[in-house]
C-alpha cells in the first residue's frame, strides 16, 4: 500500500474518530429520578420530581455541563419498597443513567442500595434519615440525626422544659433507629425510663383516636409533654387533625415533627396546629434573597401563585448544583471519575450559607427549629450559629461509637472500626443481611 493510501485511510480513521466523539459529546447527561407519584408516599415526593425537572430545565438553559444537556428519566415506584429495587435497576441497567436523584422512606433507600452498588451508580437521597450508614455510591444530602434530632430534643429540654416525652413514629427503619438514638440520649441525660413512651403506626394510618388519647393520658402526669414525631406520608394529615379534634394544643403537649413540612401542611387546616413544631435545616419563610429568587423561580415553574417549598426540595437543590460541580471539576460524568471529585465541593444553600460534601457522603447544614403559623408556613425559633457536619454513626449507640466512614483513599470505607482498625461490610451488604 502506498504512503498516500495510508495517509488517506489514517485521515478516514482520524475523520471517523472525530465524528464519534462529537456526537457523544451531544449525547445528553441522563438523571433517573426515583419518587414515588402514587401511593401513600406521593403526597412529600411528587414535589421532589418536580424540582428535579426544574433544576435539568434551568441547567439546560445555561448550556447543559460539559457542554451537554440534560435529561430526565422518570420511573414511579409507587411506595412500594421493592419496586425501588426494580425501578433503580431499570434505571441503571437498561436506561443507562448517570446519576439518580430519588427515595424519601429509609426502606426504600435499603431496597434501592444493593443495586446502586452493584451497578455503581450514584444516588442522591435528599431526606432525612436515621444515620447508621455510608454508601461510596450514595449522597447524603438530607439530615442525619445530629442534624435534626438531637438538637430537636435538646431544644425542647433546655427551652421548653420537657421531661416526659412521646417518640411517635411510622413503623420502619428510619424512625425505629433515630427512636433508640434519642431513647438512649434521654436516658444520659437523666430521664426516666417511664417518662418515655414510644408508638409505632403503620405507613398511612388514619385512626389515631385511640392514640392520641394515650398521648393526653400520658402528658397529664404533671410534668411537661412532647410529642417528637418521626410519621412520615398522608399519616400526618389524620394525626394532627385529631390532635385538633381533642383539644391538644402545642401550649399543652408541643408536637415536634422530622417529616412534617410546608408540602404536608398545604393539604390541612393549620389552625389548631398553631405552635407546634417542626425541626429541619430549611423553611420557606428563611428571609434570605437566594430562598427567593428559588421559590419565584419555583412558582413560575409549577404556575401556581401558592406552591410551597421545602426542606427535601432544598436538599435536591443542593445535591444538584454539586452533581453538577463535580462533573465539571472531573471533566465527565464516569461515575468513579465523580465519586472522586465530588467530596469537598461547596455550593451556597437557601439559607444564607453554603453546603459542603464531606468524606463521609454527608453534607453540612445549618439546623432550624420552626413554629407552625395559621398560613401553613413555619416561624423560625431557633437554629444553629453555624453549620453542622452530619455524622454517618451515631455517637450514641453503642456498636456505632467507633465508627467512621472515609471514602478518601486510601481509608476509602464506609463503616471502619477505629477500635479493631478494619473496615467491615458495604451498606449495600448489610441492607441486603438486614431483610
Amino acid at each position: 500500500m502506498s504512503f498516500k493510501k495510508h495517509v488517506k485511510l489514517g485521515l478516514s480513521a482520524l475523520a471517523l474518530s472525530i465524528s464519534f466523539n462529537s456526537v457523544a459529546a451531544e449525547d445528553p447527561i441522563k438523571v433517573g429520578i426515583l419518587h414515588s407519584l402514587s401511593g401513600t408516599m406521593a403526597i412529600s415526593e411528587t414535589v421532589l420530581k418536580d424540582t428535579v425537572e426544574m433544576l435539568i430545565e434551568q441547567q439546560n438553559a445555561k448550556g447543559g455541563v460539559l457542554g451537554r444537556q440534560m435529561e430526565a428519566v422518570v420511573v414511579d415506584p409507587a411506595s412500594n419498597w421493592p419496586l425501588f429495587a426494580e425501578k433503580a435497576r431499570e434505571l441503571l441497567a437498561q436506561e443507562k443513567v448517570d446519576v439518580i436523584f430519588g427515595n424519601w422512606t429509609s426502606v426504600s433507600r435499603k431496597s434501592v442500595l444493593p443495586v446502586v452498588e452493584e451497578l455503581n451508580g450514584l444516588l442522591f437521597y435528599p431526606v432525612q434519615y436515621e444515620g447508621e450508614e455510608s454508601s461510596e455510591n450514595v449522597f447524603y444530602t438530607g439530615a442525619a440525626p445530629n442534624q435534626q434530632a438531637i438538637p430537636a430534643v435538646n431544644y425542647l429540654m433546655n427551652e421548653i422544659g420537657v421531661e416526659r416525652w412521646v417518640l411517635a413514629g411510622t413503623d420502619y427503619v428510619y424512625p425505629r433507629t433515630t427512636n433508640k438514638i434519642l431513647e438512649t440520649y434521654l436516658m444520659d441525660k437523666g430521664v426516666a425510663k417511664e417518662d418515655i413512651m414510644i408508638n409505632y403506626t403503620p405507613f398511612g394510618h388514619s385512626d389515631w383516636q385511640n392514640i392520641v388519647s394515650d398521648i393526653k393520658r400520658f402528658g397529664s402526669a404533671g410534668k411537661k409533654t412532647a410529642v417528637v414525631s418521626t410519621i412520615n406520608g398522608d399519616a400526618n394529615v389524620p394525626f394532627y387533625r385529631e390532635l385538633g379534634n381533642q383539644g391538644i394544643s402545642a401550649a399543652d403537649i408541643p408536637v415536634v415533627a422530622f417529616s412534617v413540612g410546608e408540602q404536608e401542611l398545604s393539604g390541612i387546616d393549620t389552625a389548631p396546629l398553631v405552635g407546634h413544631l417542626a425541626a429541619w435545616n430549611y423553611f420557606m419563610s428563611v428571609d434570605n434573597d437566594a430562598n427567593y429568587a428559588f421559590i419565584d423561580q419555583w412558582i413560575e415553574y409549577t404556575g401556581k401563585e401558592d406552591a410551597v417549598t421545602n426542606d427535601p426540595m432544598e436538599a435536591h437543590y443542593i445535591g444538584f448544583n454539586m452533581y453538577v460541580e463535580a462533573v465539571k471539576k472531573a471533566g465527565t460524568t464516569d461515575v468513579d471519575a465523580v465519586k472522586d471529585a465530588i467530596i469537598g465541593v461547596t455550593v451556597p444553600n437557601l439559607t444564607g450559607g453554603y453546603a459542603t460534601m464531606m468524606p463521609n457522603h454527608h453534607i453540612t447544614k445549618p439546623v432550624l427549629i420552626g413554629e407552625i403559623q395559621d398560613n401553613g408556613q413555619f416561624s423560625v425559633v431557633w437554629e444553629t450559629p453555624a453549620t453542622v457536619a452530619g455524622d454517618a454513626w451515631s455517637d450514641f449507640l453503642p456498636g456505632s461509637r467507633d465508627m467512621i466512614a472515609d471514602w478518601r483513599k486510601p481509608l476509602f470505607c464506609g463503616t471502619f472500626n477505629t477500635a479493631t482498625g478494619t473496615c467491615g461490610a458495604s451498606a449495600g451488604e448489610m441492607a441486603m443481611e438486614a431483610e
